[in-house]
Parts: structure tokens; sequence; C-alpha cells
């Protein structure tokens, strides 16, 4: 038990309580395709097409910018994890480092981002098996949710080898298509510099200007985040500090290979001005190579991307909502446990608000559900930054009172981190100011100030209630 200093009351905060009575199920392997599967998922098979078509070849440099933030966060986490393991949610730094506000604040935001991912990847999913398949959308929807919900309910292991083999998938596929594009591309009878002219040519490597590409990084950013989710699986590992360490030791390489070379190979092998938004430039480049029935082929690897984001925000969701009821931030009867020591009933609770929302979806498409998906978009980056500050203040704690769980530390701190927190003032600034995603900004907003006022009426000056 540690007590905040600057927190309401001085309240306690316990360290191991969330996370006492779940299994301990998942396996290093685990952990690992975890945190490489968090941040490869349909953002970058199919969404990366709206960056390309509205930055141009450039939207490699809005990548790589957005990728050194999540990165620097990706480090913060991991110092904070590896010197407290067994806190479960990764948002319970924020109420570590800054007190039971930030805590219930950040983790409500968290499990909201989540839940909506969980409806967006089933609608997703369904879309592409309608297609196959003329079963109504939501039909589909409810089977998939169906089926990730029972995989979830039946222990955290099962997840976590649902959710091994999906990132498999996707890293081979990865791995193959910059293997055989860089083939290809090579083996062409263009002379190089005519090879490479669809980086320069068409409006220049930055048609829309050099702000477009730090105006991209607001976007591009939200594609690159979920490799958090493997501090949240580590904490259900039987050794949650080594599994931190080596996965915030990895994830510049992930960052790096699966993204911005994917992406440059597609903007240097493709003009992008052929490539629209909605569309896999995936599939348009290898349709370019000639590799035959590369549609088809990229909609199975975006439905394995879509299973796999939808599974893993199950368990994020469900994880989240039974820390945050551990400390009594949420009912109470959510902390029970199933037989195989999975949170039931937080499964279930993410599950159901996944079935609101397609109905949602079905009968307000236009404006609750349009609400429900803008107020997610600028979550994440208010999470990273509450987390980012949690961060700040605990290395001055650790330093002052307990150096030695710094077996993990932040690089360059506490300049780096601090340059990280301005970097992302500066992408929810340009959101706000950009017309394209200002609505995004307000939504979100809108959320951060309810969650805020709700903890200040129903929780403010109340001790924490660990289980």
């Amino acid at each position: 038990m540690t007590a905040r200093p600057g927190a309401i009351g001085l309240e306690p905060v316990d360290e191991a309580a969330p996370t006492r009575a779940l299994a301990k199920d998942l396996k290093q392997r685990h952990v690992t395709m975890i945190s490489i599967g968090g941040i490869i998922g349909a953002g970058l098979f199919v969404g990366s097409s709206s960056g390309i078509a509205t930055i141009g070849p450039a939207v490699v440099v809005s990548y790589l910018l957005a990728g050194g933030v999540v990165l620097m966060v990706m480090r913060m986490l991991g110092e904070m994890a590896a010197a407290y393991p067994n806190m479960g949610a990764f948002t319970e730094f924020a109420r570590l480092g800054l007190g039971h506000w930030a805590g219930f604040t950040a983790g409500w935001l968290y499990w909201y981002f989540w839940v909506v991912v969980v409806c967006v990847e089933t609608l997703a999913g369904a879309g592409l098996l309608h297609a196959w398949f003329p079963l109504p959308v939501w039909t589909w929807g409810l089977v998939l949710l169906a089926l990730m919900m029972g995989t979830n309910l039946w222990s955290a292991k099962s997840y976590g080898e649902f959710e091994f083999w999906f990132a498999s998938i996707k890293v081979v596929a990865i791995v193959l298509f910059i293997g055989v594009s860089t083939l290809l591309f090579g083996l062409q009878s263009a002379p190089a510099a005519g090879r490479f002219a669809n980086l320069y040519k068409l409006g220049g490597f930055a048609p829309f200007g050099p702000f477009s590409v730090l105006g991209g990084v607001t976007s591009v950013i939200f594609a690159l985040t979920g490799a958090e989710i493997a501090t949240v699986a580590a904490a259900e590992s039987a050794e949650p500090g080594k599994a931190v360490a080596r996965m915030t030791s990895q994830v510049v390489t992930r960052i790096l290979l699966f993204y911005v070379l994917s992406i440059l190979l597609i903007v240097t092998i493709t003009p992008w001005t052929s490539i629209r938004p909605g569309d896999s430039p995936f599939a348009v480049t290898l349709e370019r190579l000639g590799i035959p029935f590369a549609p088809l082929i990229m909609n199975l690897i975006i439905l394995t991307a879509v299973l796999s984001c939808l599974n893993s925000g199950l368990y994020v969701a469900s994880r989240v909502l039974f820390t945050l009821a551990a400390h009594g931030d949420a009912p109470q009867a959510l902390v029970k446990l199933n037989s195989r020591r999975a949170p039931a009933r937080a499964i279930l609770a993410a599950a159901g608000f996944g079935v609101i929302a397609m109905a949602i979806s079905v009968l307000s498409p236009q404006k609750l559900f349009a609400f429900l998906v803008d107020a997610s978009g600028a979550l994440m980056l208010i999470v990273y930054l509450f987390v980012a500050l949690a961060q700040i203040s605990l290395r001055r704690r650790m330093e002052a009172q307990s150096p030695e769980k710094l077996s993990v530390r932040m690089w360059a701190y506490p300049w780096a981190s601090w340059a990280t927190v301005a970097a992302m003032v500066a992408i929810l600034a340009a959101m706000a100011l950009l017309p394209g995603s200002r609505s995004e900004f307000l939504a979100s907003f809108t959320l951060l100030a309810v969650a805020l006022c709700v903890y200040w009426v129903f929780r403010r000056g109340r001790a924490a209630q660990p289980s």
C-alpha cells in the first residue's frame, strides 16, 4: 500500500489488489505476440489508404513521427510496469502516479475506447462475411461477437492462444508482403531513377505541403496504438516484469518494420493518386505487381486482423472494468470470477455494450452512432497523456524512495518524457484546429468532461475499495 502525496485525502493505493485472483495462464510467447498483434490491425491494412490519399508519399514521415511518440509512451509504460508488475490495467499507473481521479478517468475512457473498437471491428468483420455469404450483417456480427466472447470466457490462456495465432498470421502476411514486394520491385527492368519516381512525381514528395505531414500525425498515430495491451496481459503471466521488459525493447523494431517499411514500399511501387480511401493499399500494390487473387488474399488477412482486434478488445475492456471495480470505481459484482478465474461479468458487460452499439449503428448511423465513434477519436492520446504524466511523477518518487525498482528506465529522462507530453499536446491542438478532425476532438473532450464530472459527483473524497 502506498499513499500518493497530493491525492485527495492521501488515499491509499493497493498496488497488488486488482490482479490477486486472476489466473496466471499466459506465457511469454503469448505476451510477445499480443504486443506485436496489438499494433497490426485493419488500421494498417485498410486505414493507411486515407493517410496516403491525403498526405502523399510523405505519409512515411507521418508514420515515423507518430511511431516515435508511441515508442516513448511504451518505454514509459515499460519502466512503470517493471517497477509495479501487478497493477493490472495499465491505466492504473495514472491512479498510482496522479491520484484516484486519474485512475477513474483514464480507466473509464480506455474502457470506452475498446468497447467502441469491439463494435466497429465486429461490423467490419460482419461486412466482409456478408460479401461472401449473404446473411444479414447483424447476424454475422452476433456470431463473431459470440465466438470471441466464448474464447474470453473460457480462460485467459484461450485468449492468449487465439491471439498468438492471429498475430502470427498478421506478422507472416506483412513479412511476406515486404519480401515479395522488395523482390519483384528489384527485378523490374526500369532504371533505378524511374522505379523511385512515384516518390517525387505527381506533385512531389509532399504534394499538400509540409504542414500536411504534421497534420497527418493526428490520424496515423491511432493506427499505431494497441501495443499497450501487452502490459495488461503481462499481469496474467508468470513473469510480468520480464514480459514487459522484453516487449518494450522490441516495439521500435515492430513499428519500423511493420508500418514504415511496408508503407514506404507501397508509395514507392504504387502511384499515391491511385489509392482511394477505404481500399487496401496492400491489395492495390500486390495487384500492380501481378500477384494473382490479391484482393481475396488481403480480405482473408483483413478478416484475421479484425477478429484479432475484436478478441483483444473484449479481453482488455474486461480487464480494465475488472480493475476499476476492484478499486470501487465500478459495480463490485464485476469483480466476480468464473471457475477458470476469468472476469466473466466484465466480459459480458463489454460484449453487451458491443451489441447495444451495433443496434445503434442500425437505428441511428448518422447521429448517435457517429457520435459514439467520434468520441473515441482522441481518447487513446488523452489516456497516453495521463500515463506520461504519471510516469514523470512515479519516476521522481522511485528515485527518492526506491531506486531498486528502476530495472527498466525511460530514455533521457526527464527531457524525453516532457518532450513526449509536449508532442501529444501539440497533436491534440492540431486535431482541434484541423477541420477534418475537429469533431472527433470535441466529442472526445466532451466524454472526458463527463468522466471528470462523474468522478467529482460520485467518487471524490472516497478511499479506494480494492477487492
